[in-house]
């Protein structure tokens, strides 16, 4: 608890956002007679400042609200009717218990499945926590690669677990790249950051494929083609060593392969990327121009960047691209991904990979459709499925075919949930979940060198419970008795950082339950931190690999439960280069005579993924389903502003309210994610294919061909 108010009956408690967000803010939870009453931004918190987002400054209602699961329920209809009748936790533990033995004794763990995501990022009631008990279970591995993880495997390979560019020292950089991510929407924090650097007089650039919201707030918007950065960072390079504006000292001293780079790079020049990215060849000159020459000068990652075939492969480019000129040598030169690879975590002890039994299968939560109906030929059936923190009717691609398999009457279907979300209407059980102020956690951040810890200040509501705690049960009728299933949530936070680890001097989880938050000792503060100033990256020489000789495709660990069985393995280019999507008008002419227009479906800006998207007062912010398309295309389809269009092509099809806008340029739709299906004609992932991007088995969401027409 913090200090408390003047109002005796009033008190006060730290709080961190629980939501998938790089900004984990700081929060103050203030509870009135056991009810929490307000939640606001800590105002201590050096990066998230006091402020919350659209989607989190009236928190506290989401915990009361009427639509809320409040005990167990047991499905009384047809599977998606939402028909359900009550019960009691023993009722429903030990049916789904009881269901589970006899699946395991029939046709063995495999056939039942674990799917999660980072509906909540709490280390204890996030991502990882139920991975102790399926492992335990021996139950099929799932790969949770929906956002990120192609990323993550261009990063690892490129400068290893590092975390680059404290976010907050780009404060101290010239020139600013955002690098399709749109920060005003996804990243708040950090644009407050950048946006005082760009009134000091910083340059900002971003690069996204149509006009954000960030973009529009920009020094200069660049718009490559969809899925064609990788050929912009290839010219790039070119530019920049033909020109002679490589930092040749610290190529030669702190990189590999930068001759093999170069020779790769000589025909990837502008005019080259011109006709792919739709840039002309002088601005793509004058842009690596100034990056070279505007020191400190800083990137930004955004996860949107690996959204197409050869995605990670531009990642990769972007990556090479602040070695190439030295950035890493200032405060705020560098590049930005995922802090968290500098966060003393130990998922080891939470997921406890040392569990799964040899031989065990994986499945692709973003292949969940093929999985489910057969398509993917698997050679034990998935018989049960568990979902929490993830609701991939509207966040997994194909999603008709989720809702095919879903159907099945021999498919036993668990679900946590907070609503009757489009995933929970398909539940056998339907248990009701805690919230962020109803359990203790620490919440993972992925865009800041801060430690984030969350109280719990109030019970909540009904028969709702945390977790760790559904999780705790189960494995106690399981029979299950290791130490992970003993641990109560204070524990497993004791337990689950690595409290000796030099980034933790002077923190223990007192440390955080006295002061909400505390900052890693990770090299340096925001005004002096220059990581890689002197190279030692984390990887196997201790420099940047332009050159990865005989690397293989895999996905990073806390992504797949900790387990490194049947990783992909494939071989990948030993260099980074431009790779081609697959469904473009120029890659597929065939498909594209169908399917004219590339979409492209980035994050909502009043949604939280599909969390908040069945709130009325959200929906007002941020308007009815909605695509975004460009003038000519409309006049061409007699569209008109406000008209209902249907967007389709061979995997679905969803209905959404045109606008008409020069922000997409012509052959571009933009529609956005979230948006539940029960409350709209399809959603965007209808449309979207669930094949692999290039690297980190990482999303196509931006690579997708679809017509639109009107209804």
């Amino acid at each position: 608890m913090m200090n408390a108010p003047a109002d005796s009956s009033v008190q006060t408690f730290h709080g961190g956002c629980p939501h998938d967000c790089p900004d984990t803010c700081s929060m103050v939870y203030t509870v009135k007679d056991k009810k929490l009453i307000s939640v606001t931004g800590n105002k201590s918190h050096p990066m998230t400042r006091g402020g919350l987002c659209v989607k989190l400054k009236d928190y506290e209602k989401r915990h009361y609200h009427p639509d809320r699961l409040l005990y167990p329920l047991k499905r009384s209809g047809p599977k998606g009717s939402k028909q359900f009748k009550r019960i009691t936790w023993d009722e429903a533990l030990d049916e789904i218990t009881s269901k589970w033995k006899a699946i395991i004794d029939t046709d063995g763990p495999h056939a039942i499945m674990p799917n999660s995501y980072l509906g909540n990022q709490g280390l204890v009631h996030g991502l990882n926590g139920g991975d102790a008990f399926f492992n335990r279970m021996g139950a099929t591995v799932c790969e949770r690669t929906f956002c990120g993880e192609g990323s993550c495997t261009a990063w690892l390979l490129t400068v290893g677990p590092t975390a680059g560019v404290d976010p907050e020292s780009f404060a101290h950089a010239k020139y600013i790249v955002i690098w399709a991510c749109n920060s005003v929407s996804t990243n708040l924090h950090h644009w407050h950051i950048i946006h005082e650097a760009q009134k000091r007089g910083a340059k900002v650039v971003v690069v996204d494929s149509y006009a954000s919201k960030t973009a529009k707030e920009a020094d200069w918007h660049i718009a490559p083609k969809p899925g064609t950065d990788g050929a912009l960072a290839m010219a790039m390079m070119n530019v920049i060593i033909s020109e002679g504006l490589v930092d040749q000292d610290y190529v030669d001293q702190y990189t590999v392969g930068y001759q093999e780079l170069a020779e790769r790079a000589k025909t990837r020049t502008p005019e080259w990327a011109a006709e792919i990215t739709g840039i002309s060849a002088d601005d793509i000159r004058k842009f690596a121009r100034e990056y070279a020459t505007t020191p400190p000068a800083a990137i930004r990652l955004g996860v949107a960047l690996e959204r197409s075939y050869g995605g990670s492969q531009a990642i990769r480019a972007v990556t090479s691209l602040p070695a190439l000129i030295g950035a890493w040598r200032h405060v705020g030169g560098g590049a930005l991904q995922f802090p968290v690879w500098e966060h003393p975590y130990k998922f080891d002890v939470i997921s406890r990979p040392d569990l799964i039994p040899e031989g065990t299968p994986v499945v692709n939560n973003l292949q969940l459709g093929r999985a489910l109906t057969g398509e993917l030929d698997l050679k034990t059936p998935i018989k049960s499925m568990m979902v929490w923190n993830t609701n991939p009717l509207t966040q997994a691609p194909e999603t008709d075919k989720i809702v095919k398999g879903l159907e099945r009457e021999d498919l036993f279907l668990v679900v946590a949930e907070h609503f009757m979300s489009d995933t929970a209407a398909y539940a056998d059980i339907l248990l009701p979940a805690a919230m962020g102020a109803e359990m203790e956690d620490m919440v993972l951040s992925w865009g800041h060198l801060y430690l984030t810890y969350n109280e719990k200040c109030i019970d909540p509501p009904g028969e709702a419970i945390p977790n760790n705690e559904i999780f705790r049960q189960l494995a106690k009728r399981m029979g299950y008795t290791d130490d992970n299933f003993q641990w109560n949530d204070t524990e497993c936070l004791e337990n689950y950082v690595d409290w000796n680890s030099p980034t933790c001097d002077g923190i223990d989880l007192d440390y955080l339950r006295q002061h909400g938050f505390a900052r890693l000792k990770a090299f340096g503060d925001k005004d002096t931190r220059a990581r890689h100033a002197k190279g030692e990256f984390p990887t196997p020489t201790g420099k940047c690999h332009f050159l990865v000789e005989g690397a293989k495709n895999f996905v990073a660990g806390p992504f797949r439960q900790m387990y490194d069985g049947f990783q992909p393995g494939e071989d990948l280019d030993s260099l980074p280069d431009y790779v081609p999507s697959r469904e473009t008008p120029a890659t597929n002419p065939e498909l594209a005579a169908k399917y004219p227009l590339n979409i492209i479906s980035p994050k909502s800006h009043g949604f939280l993924n599909s969390c908040y998207a069945n709130v009325t007062e959200k929906i007002k912010g941020q308007g009815e389903q909605f695509v975004m398309i460009n003038q000519l295309d409309a006049a061409a389809r007699n569209i008109k502003e406000g008209d209902v269009v249907k967007v389709f092509n061979d995997r679905g099809a969803f209905e959404g309210l045109a606008r008409i806008s020069d922000d997409v340029n012509a052959g571009i739709v933009v529609a956005t994610l979230g948006y539940w299906r029960q409350l709209n004609n399809g959603t965007v992932n209808c449309i979207s294919s669930a094949e692999f991007g290039d690297m980190g088995h990482s999303t196509t969401f931006s690579d997708n061909l679809v017509e639109v027409a009107l209804r």
